[in-house]
């Protein structure tokens, strides 16, 4: 294990200053603690655009046009807002459809916040197909585990970066790659508890020590992280 801890850790050397963002994160704080923001975000981000160049202008432009302006205040509005108008902002229906029916879900437990964190401490990986939010057409279990995260659960999102990345680390230590995405997850979740990390740290990482231009994502967007 200490090859793969020297792994690890040299991996998560590049972007010191992450467990902030991923204490915020599982405190269900991103966005300002908009949950109505990490509900889009999470719609948008689950057609694979790129996240820091496409969804994040998107949906600080939501956030202008709909949150600012106290068009839509709560989940409940956001399930019951005109499609016409949101294509205006995102101009794709299914990551509407998505937004709209998790909003609807949460909005039928509870408060915003409390709603969230409420659903997520109920979820799980295993019955992921079966609850209620993982029967949305669109929401495949990258955007499950998402949407989990920001309410509190400290887990990982099996999409291809963070695979790649965490069995990189794996060979690096000798290890066999895994693929299988349940698995995948439960080995992402000893690999942090072996290594003093939190899965959610080890996620984000993946994401951010990528190249983009000259620089790494970590330095490039740094002046946006506290803001999401």
């Amino acid at each position: 294990m200490s090859l793969l801890k020297q792994a690890v850790d040299s991996y998560m050397q590049k972007v010191r200053g992450i467990q902030e963002h991923c204490e915020r994160c599982l405190r269900t704080e991103r966005w300002g603690g908009n949950v109505v923001l990490m509900v889009v975000d999470a719609a948008f981000t689950s057609i694979g655009l790129n996240y820091f160049t496409a969804v994040i202008p998107k949906v600080e432009e939501f956030n202008e046009r709909f949150i600012a302006t106290k068009r839509i205040s709560c989940l409940r509005d956001l399930a019951e807002a005109d499609t016409g108008e949101l294509l205006q902002v995102w101009a794709n229906k299914r990551s509407w459809s998505i937004a709209k029916q998790i909003a609807a879900h949460l909005s039928s437990i509870g408060d915003d916040r409390s709603a969230l964190r409420t659903w997520a401490s109920r979820s799980s990986v295993e019955s992921w197909k079966e609850d209620p939010i993982g029967r949305i057409k669109g929401v495949g279990i990258v955007t499950y585990q998402y949407l989990r995260m920001m309410g509190g659960i400290d887990t990982v999102m099996p999409d291809k970066i963070v695979k790649r990345v965490i069995n990189e680390m794996l060979e690096k230590a000798g290890l066999e790659p895994v693929n299988d995405d349940t698995e995948f997850m439960k080995k992402v979740e000893e690999i942090a508890l072996a290594c003093g990390h939190r899965a959610t740290e080890l996620c984000w990482m993946t994401w951010l020590v990528q190249p983009e231009g000259q620089r790494m994502r970590m330095q490039k967007y740094s002046g946006i992280l506290s803001k999401i």
